[in-house]
This record gives C-alpha cells, sequence and structure tokens, in this order.
C-alpha cells in the first residue's frame, strides 16, 4: 500500500491494513500491530504525527476486543 505522509491516516485504514495480516499470515491482533509499527511507524511513534498514532492504537483496540 501506498501511504501519503503529509496525510493522517484513519482509523478504518489501519483496521484493513492490520486485517491483512491476520487473513494472509493467520497473525494476531498483537502480531499484527508489532508488524504495522514496525512497516510504518519505523517503531517511533511521533514518526507519522500524533493522531495518526492515535488511530493505529484505536485500531488495535478494536480488532483485539472483534470476536473471531
Amino acid at each position: 500500500m501506498t501511504i501519503n505522509h503529509s496525510g493522517r491516516l484513519s482509523k478504518e485504514y489501519f483496521v484493513s491494513y492490520m486485517k491483512l495480516f491476520m487473513n494472509a499470515y493467520e497473525y494476531t491482533a498483537e502480531q499484527a500491530k508489532e508488524l504495522t509499527f514496525q512497516r510504518l511507524f519505523g517503531k517511533q511513534c511521533d514518526s507519522m504525527g500524533h493522531e495518526t498514532y492515535q488511530n493505529f492504537l484505536l485500531a488495535y483496540d478494536e480488532l483485539k476486543h472483534q470476536k473471531k
């Protein structure tokens, strides 16, 4: 996926992105979160802005509470 670093990414974007890993590789929500954090944020919370990071956390929270 191509990312425009000048804008903020939505919670829905992160839910979709992490679900790809969960479905394709049978990852848990935690594993998908870690891989997403590494790939998109470079393991730095502030690399894409505060609001984008907060949306990332909200997406993870939603995924870990979803029923399988």
